[in-house]
């Protein structure tokens, strides 16, 4: 089966107590996002599904919940999952991303909906390349896809081991180079992974330093692209912090051990899940 498929493989086994759970626990996330979210905006909240089975996707893409926005984290698990799993979800790839695999993830999976973690040129032309290739196959085959879209990891913490580019200059010109350079990408925002002591120390009445720091990065990139502001988001807030991002508007939220519970080890991760007994 190719990610072109639209049914998930037959050889998937969705367990009822597991599905149930995982429905209530992306409920309650929803719930407190309607909660934070006072100005009722839209936001997107992307279910963290990295080191976790594909069994546990396909649940939560059916009713009640009928979710469609997933995360990853592994280039390879994604490709993988993708071509186990329906074309109708929409796929962010949200870790850090080396060059040569860039191309072959842009060129391989039709419903990559948005790569979040871009944060060097090269990169962008990688994915701008394989998007590109994706496109003319697809259309002669009847199938329309559009641009696929990318958010510049911005580096807001400072802290050495965090993927992403400095505020300021540097975000601002690769912005730029995505704009001007990249026909098949189209910029829609900025993304950060902030620094977890600070958002152990942000309250209800406090406003975390990182995302003050992504959201002035993004006014000042819209000031020097001419672009309105509201064309580029915020992608901030995880498992532990979302609610406050989403009060400083932050327009997307990533959420993977609220909703799936605690990862496994990568080594000990399986893509398919366990088949139930009985299955093969």
């Amino acid at each position: 089966m190719s990610a072109d498929s639209s049914e998930p493989s037959e050889d998937m086994h969705i367990n009822p107590s597991r599905a149930k759970e995982l429905a209530e626990n992306l409920s309650s996330v929803l719930q407190k996002i309607q909660s934070a979210n006072s100005n009722g905006s839209t936001i997107r909240l992307i279910a963290v599904s990295k080191l976790k089975p594909a069994t546990d996707i396909l649940a939560l893409t059916r009713p009640p919940t009928s979710h469609l926005d997933f995360g990853e984290n592994y280039a390879q698990e994604l490709l993988e999952k993708a071509t186990l799993l329906p074309r109708t979800i929409r796929w962010h790839f949200i870790g850090a991303l080396q060059s040569n695999k860039c191309r072959p993830l842009a060129e391989s999976i039709p419903n990559l909906f948005c790569v979040s973690s871009v944060d060097t040129s090269k990169k962008a032309d990688q994915l701008d390349k394989g998007r590109g290739t994706i496109i003319e196959r697809e259309n002669k085959e009847g199938r329309e896809v559009g641009r696929l879209r990318v958010q510049v990891q911005v580096n807001t913490s400072g802290e050495e081991e965090k993927s992403g580019v400095e505020p300021g200059k540097e975000t601002v010109e690769l912005c730029r180079h995505i704009r001007e350079k990249c026909t098949h990408l189209e910029l829609v925002g900025l993304m950060t992974i902030g620094a977890i002591a600070r958002s152990k120390a942000t309250t209800e009445e406090t406003e975390n330093e990182d995302f003050i720091c992504l959201r002035e990065t993004r006014d000042a990139v819209a000031k020097e692209l001419g672009v309105g502001e509201g064309e580029l988001g915020l992608s901030m807030g995880m498992s532990s912090d979302f609610e406050g991002a989403i009060r400083q508007g932050s327009g997307e939220v990533r959420v993977g051990t609220t909703i799936f519970g605690e990862r496994p080890a990568r080594k000990d991760a399986k893509v398919k899940g366990e088949v139930e007994e009985g299955g093969k």
